[in-house]
Formats: C-alpha cells, structure tokens, sequence
C-alpha cells in the first residue's frame, strides 16, 4: 500500500517517478522559440515533469496573462506578487507559436487574475480566435480559472468556441483550506456543470499526495460522475521545491488503474490516470479519443 510520510521524513521520489532527460535539438529548439516570441508555458512555470518529453516532441502549453499569479495554491509553483498588465500582442503571438510548432492540438492556459473584472475571460477569447485564424484545423483546449464565478466571463470563453474547456477541481474539498484556500469546490463544479451544458467537451483533474484519502479520490470522481464531466485525469503531486507541502505518499501506478477503473464503472467516458499524468501531458491523444464521442456532448 502507499506509504505515508510524517512531519520530520520525506519520501524518496519512487523509480516510477524518475524522468529521463532526453538530449536533443528539438527540445532546445522549442525553449528558444518560446523564448524568441517572449512567451511563457506551463512547462516552465510549474517544472511540470513532463517538460523535457513534452519540448523534445515540439509541443507546450501555454500560459498566458503573465507569469504572476493573484492566488497563492500551496501545490503550485508559479508565483504570487506584482501584476502586469495584459499584452494585446500575446494572442497571436500564440497563435505564431502554435503554427511554429504544427500543433495539431493547442492548449493554453493562465495564471488566475482576480484582479481583472472578467478574470481574463476576454483575453482567452481573443487567444481561441487568433489560434484559429492561424490553425484553423487545429482543435483548442482552454484550462481556465473560475473566474470567480462570473458566468458572463465563463460565457465569454465559450463562444469563442474551444473544443475542450478543463478546469482542474485539483482536491478533494476538505482539503481546500489548506491546498486551494482561495477557491471553492462547489463553484468549480457549477462552472464544468455550464460547460457541459454549454455542449462543449468538460475537462477535469485532480492530483493525489496532497493529504487526501482513497475514499475522498473517489468521492470527487463521483461529483464528476454526477455531472457528466466527459474527461477526468488524476496525477501525482510531486513537491516543485521546499517551500511548497511535503508528499504525504506516492501512489503506486497499479493504485492509478484502480481510479481510473472506478471512474469508468461510475460513467465517466475518459479517465487518464497515471503517476506523470497532468491536465496537458498527451492532451492531443485525450482531445482525439473525445472527439471520436461527440455525441455524448451534443
């Protein structure tokens, strides 16, 4: 079973867990085009493990609206602090990155701007339809805040028309106190509820480590169930430096295959589930397999 650990011991990072870095030109290529366009990703911000694999293969998730953040969630690693004001540029040059790379999928997402009274919702909107000028075959994948509950701006997003709309609910809501403290549970399924009713794919994802128990895993699968979310994805939580929450245990990758077995047996029609999954790591792969059951949003 997974062990637990205490306030005094830290887990060594299990063999599963350890990423290989590829050596390649592909991956410096795409760090300096990301560089070149001053644009920021995901990849970098959050040292999300994936990022040599993801570089390596000409792909990234971009992230938008800066790099500094109005929220200060104890998993994340992008930053708190001053807040600059948003590029009118950025949309195409996202745009220019994504036709750059070829992306066949692209997915943005951004830092949470509480500050600004849509949340950036128009900002998103405006990046959807710069990408689809430039990459009009391209499907689009927006991970969106809440925007606070605004549902204009949520509306705003969706008629910009996004293939996927995922917005992660992260933990299980007991937890949030101390993980997403200024967030709230009921108000992120409300707004996947909108999405889906909305007719566009719903995405969510949840990591575990955190604190959370088996059964609180599955209790959120069950919200997600209940609301015919169409794709669930749960990762490891894996500690970005020291000052962030130790790792209360590493999940064994058969343990991953046993939530993603209970998602499907509750309805859910896609459930990634794997140590390495996140939000974005093979969302072109997920992105295929739900466009393939279009009908169960229509």
């Amino acid at each position: 079973m997974c062990s637990q650990d205490t306030s005094k011991t830290y887990l060594r990072i299990p063999p599963w867990l350890r990423v290989k870095i590829p050596c390649n030109k592909t991956y410096g290529a795409t760090q300096e085009m990301v560089k070149d366009l001053n644009l920021h990703t995901v990849c970098q911000s959050a040292k999300c493990p994936n990022m040599f694999e993801c570089f390596s293969e000409h792909t990234a998730t971009f992230l938008i609206m800066g790099d500094t953040c109005t929220r200060n969630c104890a998993f994340c690693n992008i930053e708190s602090g001053t807040l600059s004001p948003l590029d009118p540029t950025e949309p195409n040059r996202v745009a220019e990155a994504s036709k750059r790379l070829q992306l066949k999928h692209v997915v943005i997402t951004s830092v949470t701007r509480d500050d600004l009274d849509d949340g950036g919702a128009a900002h998103f909107a405006a990046t959807i339809r710069a990408i689809r000028k430039q990459l009009p075959d391209s499907t689009i994948e927006v991970l969106i805040p809440d925007f606070q509950g605004n549902e204009e701006a949520l509306n705003e997003v969706i008629a910009a028309k996004p293939d996927i709309i995922n917005h992660n609910v992260e933990t299980p809501p007991v937890h949030y106190v101390n993980i997403r403290p200024q967030a709230s549970y009921q108000q992120s399924l409300e707004l996947l509820t909108r999405v889906k009713k909305a007719g566009v794919i719903s995405k969510s994802g949840l990591m575990v480590g955190l604190g959370e128990t088996d059964d609180e895993v599955r209790g959120v699968i069950d919200d997600l169930a209940a609301i015919n979310c169409d794709i669930v994805t749960i990762g490891q939580y894996m500690r970005p430096s020291r000052k962030h929450p130790a790792v209360h245990r590493y999940v064994p990758p058969e343990h991953f295959e046993q939530y993603a077995q209970y998602g499907k047996n509750k309805g859910v029609l896609h459930m990634y589930s794997a140590p390495l999954v996140r939000s974005s790591y093979n969302a072109a792969l997920f992105a295929g397999a739900s466009k393939s059951n279009n009908s169960s949003v229509k």
